[in-house]
């Protein structure tokens, strides 16, 4: 299920499908239509020539001919006019589309562009935005992996406010730039609330707590799901996990999870920061003021930002790895 930003050459994405930014034509042009029909090869504008165009919004598939994938979905996407002139629902209709034709050709996997963001002039943040809930709209029934692929990091911007508000986060936290105590893991501060928590009379049984100490990492994952009353279908898809890496979680109780696996189920848990900071000490990690993909994940959970792929976008925008599959 997971959908992934990357940087890369979309021409050389190894998946099942590719999404060309087409002009009605399908006849080729600049940018990335151009690229891809220069690495396919001149096959690839002799079947397009057989398809007699593409309305807007809507797409038509080809064979990927000398690319690295079994197809070629080309969509036309909409002509930025200022936004009033339904170029937002043709935009969604152009990634739709695309992702109806890739099911139905047997896709397990699919690489876009930012669709109408370069030549066509429209906005990248909204154009992210539209391409970001469409995708996730559409994988919340659907099996497939889907990619967004950028060539230039420059042509990708999260809103400048949140940019901003995180830079200033990591300033006040990360540990290059501030004294040790500052700088100290979280784990040290969960442990001295464990400590005081432990001095402290409590209610529950004994066997309560021999319990929780015991609970393995799966275990308090499938216990958590139960708890907020998610199905394993929602919640690996929140945590924009795929279906098989989630069933050696449901199926084995001793499984350790990497880091990055622990926190997108934290985040699809929507778990507060302390018990964020528990869930990962069951699988033995913990966050830390040292790495500035930890100080992000804490800023995010601090703020309540449990969307996933919003975290992603920021991770992406610090050059920090993303969350899920």
């Amino acid at each position: 299920m997971p959908f992934l930003i990357v940087r890369n050459d979309i021409t050389l994405m190894a998946v099942d499908a590719i999404v060309n930014a087409a002009n009605p034509s399908l006849l080729g042009g600049g940018g990335v239509d151009g690229a891809i029909h220069l690495a396919a090869g001149p096959e690839l504008l002799a079947e397009c020539r057989t398809l007699g165009g593409c309305d807007t919004g809507d797409a038509k598939a080809t064979k990927g001919y000398r690319l690295p994938c079994r197809y070629v979905i080309h969509t036309v996407g909409p002509i930025w006019e200022g936004g009033n002139d339904g170029e937002a629902e043709l935009l969604r209709s152009c990634y739709r589309r695309s992702l109806e034709l890739a099911v139905e050709l047997g896709c397990e996997s699919v690489a876009f562009p930012l669709i109408s963001a370069g030549a066509y002039g429209y906005p990248h943040k909204e154009a992210l935005r539209i391409a970001s809930d469409t995708v996730t709209a559409f994988l919340q029934s659907h099996e497939l992996t889907v990619y967004l692929v950028i060539f230039d990091r420059r042509s990708f911007a999260i809103g400048r406010a949140l940019f901003d508000d995180i830079r200033s986060f990591l300033d006040e936290r990360y540990a290059d730039t501030h004294t040790p105590r500052e700088s100290r893991p979280i784990e040290f501060a969960a442990t001295a609330r464990c400590l005081e928590a432990a001095s402290a009379p409590s209610p529950l049984s004994l066997d309560h707590v021999l319990s929780q100490i015991d609970e393995s990492f799966s275990e308090a994952v499938l216990r958590l799901i139960d708890q907020k009353g998610l199905t394993d279908t929602a919640c690996y898809k929140k945590a924009n996990l795929d279906r098989k890496l989630f069933s050696k979680l449901r199926s084995d109780a001793q499984y350790r999870p990497s880091k990055n696996t622990a926190i997108a189920l934290a985040v699809a848990l929507e778990l507060s920061l302390d018990d964020t900071e528990d869930l990962l000490r069951k699988a033995g990690f913990a966050l830390s003021h040292s790495r500035e993909f930890d100080v992000i994940i804490e800023y995010c959970i601090r703020h309540r930002m449990y969307n996933i792929h919003t975290i992603n976008e920021a991770l992406f925008a610090f050059d920090q790895p993303l969350l899920g599959s």
